[in-house]
């Protein structure tokens, strides 16, 4: 690509991003105004005035030495009064502020010409032309009139929409002449006009704004920038409590992230201490269980007290788990497995090595052992899980 194209194509994007946003500002412009028509007419009357949503506005007419006042408010007009008039010797800058009530002389004031003042011309246009109508009828004046563009003030307006996507439009023209003889007539209340209209032939107004944008009085809202003030600190303030909100939100939630935490601790803490509870319980069960499945010395004692012969005593007896031991002196050592045969308390009665006779007693020396009779206790909880848990596949 050479230089001299580099450029052109560098200086035609601004260009057609200029030509896109002069487009989009009319369409954006006529959506809002849509939009703001469409939610005032669901207001009632008095609240689309409290809130300037209510089309009103003041039209003036001359008529020869006096000024026709005119109140048009939602396509209805109601006449005021005619007030004597000659512009040219006024000294007040306003007169018309002192003469009017304060919220009709705040209304914006348009210029109403008669009908016979401006040449109107009908045409059909495609739909696409909407948005850039006044520049497009603005090339039709000399064909359309018998003036040039230079010397007339023009408008244009949409009077019907046909089903073929065709528009029927109408070019409004005022010789500027004219226009600037009714604007001399109006004196120094000609700086206050918002724009200038023009008479149809059954009295009422077109709808179009034939003066020129330079000439036409830009009025501010008093309260503007009150109003900015206000949204700005109803912005802050509403931004301040979602973050306050948010904040209490976090708090609250990390309030709520501790408590659990501290909770699970208690808990894990009380299932620690309810299983050590658990194991010491099945461990108590467990020895009772063992103590009541062995017989008890003094039971051994007695049942070796009724079945040993009187010519046996013992020197010692000792019981170590279930074996019991005993060493003693008897006159019938032998027959001793015999008598010990058949108790309840053990079993397996046998003696020991040698019998060793005693001189000193004439008895024999013996040593004898027998198994002390234990039953099993019965499974608990606890063995019962290990051995479910061994057993299971």
């Amino acid at each position: 690509m050479s230089a001299v194209e580099t450029v052109t194509a560098d200086s035609s994007l601004p260009r057609r991003l200029g030509r896109a946003g002069r487009r989009l500002r009319p369409r954006a412009a006529s959506f809002w105004a849509w939009w703001t028509q469409a939610l005032a007419s669901w207001l009632p009357l008095r609240v689309r005035k409290l809130f300037g949503l209510a089309h009103e506005r003041l039209l003036l007419q001359p008529a020869g030495d006096s000024l026709r006042l005119v109140l048009e408010r939602e396509a209805e007009a109601r006449e005021l009064g005619q007030v004597p008039w000659s512009g040219d010797d006024m000294l007040d800058p306003d007169p018309l502020q002192r003469l009017l009530a304060p919220r009709v002389a705040d209304l914006p004031r348009w210029l109403v010409l008669p009908a016979g003042s401006g040449l109107r011309r009908s045409m059909v246009l495609p739909a696409a032309a909407e948005p850039r109508l006044r520049d497009m009828l603005g090339f039709e004046i000399e064909r359309q009139t018998p003036f040039t563009a230079a010397d007339v003030q023009y408008d244009a307006r949409v009077t019907g929409r046909r089903d073929d996507g065709q528009l029927d439009v109408e070019l409004v023209v005022v010789p500027s002449a004219a226009l600037d003889t009714a604007l001399g007539g109006l004196g120094p209340v000609s700086r206050t006009l918002t724009g200038a209209d023009l008479q149809s032939s059954d009295g009422r107004t077109l709808g179009v704004n034939l003066l020129p944008g330079a000439r036409r009085h830009q009025r501010t809202d008093p309260w503007l920038g009150w109003n900015l003030a206000l949204a700005s600190v109803a912005v802050i303030a509403l931004a301040a409590s979602l973050w306050q909100m948010l904040s209490n939100r976090s708090q609250a939630a990390d309030a709520f992230e501790a408590e659990v935490s501290a909770l699970a601790t208690r808990a894990r803490t009380v299932s620690v201490e309810k299983q050590r509870l658990l194991g010491l319980v099945e461990g108590m069960r467990f020895l009772q269980a063992t103590r009541a499945g062995r017989p008890t010395t003094v039971e051994v004692l007695d049942e070796f007290s009724r079945r040993l012969p009187d010519s046996t005593h013992l020197e010692k007896l000792s019981i170590e788990d279930d074996r019991i031991l005993l060493i003693g002196l008897s006159r019938d050592a032998s027959s001793l497995v015999r008598v010990l045969e058949g108790s309840d308390l053990w079993r397996s009665p046998a003696l020991t090595g040698a019998l060793q006779p005693d001189p000193r007693t004439g008895s024999d020396r013996f040593t004898l052992t027998a198994e002390l009779v234990v039953t099993p206790p019965p499974a608990t909880a606890a063995n019962r899980g290990d051995a479910d848990a061994e057993n299971r596949p």
